[in-house]
């Protein structure tokens, strides 16, 4: 029961790894904000916890402002923030438009500084905060079409170092993770052509499961990696060889 007595925030909680970091966590203790664009009523109905389901986009501000308020309304306090939702667009730089990138920025960044902006506050009363986002190694690797979901992934690595600079005499750290290609509904469409050279590029042979990047989440939130901050943990099987 690591969790035990804290309030956890997850976004993009409705399914994939999502819905997998947020059932651990409530395994652990913690009762469970569940954030997503659609209704997370599915991870809700696989915890036996307490609960909270809020149905927002969180590249608006006012969504994040709701989010906090919710939060408190329900539960008084808010100690966990799993920035998790994300959407990934492949196109050529010849093919990419302004409305594209700006749309995966929102999303893939934009979020993540608007959850500290709404929860730092709550966390600083308390002491005791934890911020984990969800980046990618693709920002490690040779692969085409993807300059607006790395760069967007790469700020994201930026973003957490410098929050962790501000924030870290108040208790609060704050952490990136790096997955590899991940077997979710989000990828079904894409992972049978993407898998095989994937795996034979890494060196655990097989694809990602959800529940292979909740370990490193369940870590980075709890009182163990109290003296850990502003740091990028990769977990893809030894695809990214980051020193």
């Amino acid at each position: 029961m690591s969790h035990h007595n804290r309030v956890a925030v997850v976004t993009g909680a409705g399914r994939g790894i999502g819905q997998a970091i947020s059932t651990t966590l409530a395994e652990r203790g913690a009762s469970v904000v569940l954030v997503d664009m659609a209704d997370p009523s599915e991870t809700a109905s696989k915890i036996s916890g307490e609960t909270l389901s809020i149905t927002a986009d969180v590249s608006h501000e006012d969504e994040w402002a709701r989010i906090a308020a919710e939060t408190v309304e329900r539960f008084g306090q808010a100690d966990i923030v799993i920035n998790n939702a994300g959407i990934f667009e492949l196109n050529p730089i010849e093919e990419l438009d302004l409305l594209v990138w700006r749309k995966v920025m929102s999303v893939n960044l934009d979020a993540h500084f608007f959850s500290a902006k709404h929860f730092v506050p709550l966390m600083r009363k308390r002491q005791w905060g934890r911020f984990v986002s969800i980046s990618s190694n693709s920002i490690g690797l040779a692969q085409q079409g993807m300059s607006a979901y790395m760069a967007s992934k790469m700020g994201v690595l930026g973003f957490v170092r410098g929050l962790a600079n501000d924030v870290g005499g108040d208790g609060i750290t704050v952490n990136a993770l790096l997955p590899s290609l991940t077997r979710t509904p989000g990828t079904a469409h894409a992972i049978d052509m993407a898998a095989p050279p994937v795996v034979a590029a890494q060196a655990i042979k097989r694809i990602a499961e959800p529940q292979d990047i909740v370990g490193a989440v369940a870590f980075l939130t709890s009182d163990d990696a109290a003296f850990m901050t502003g740091q990028s943990v990769v977990v893809d099987g030894g695809l990214y060889r980051s020193s």
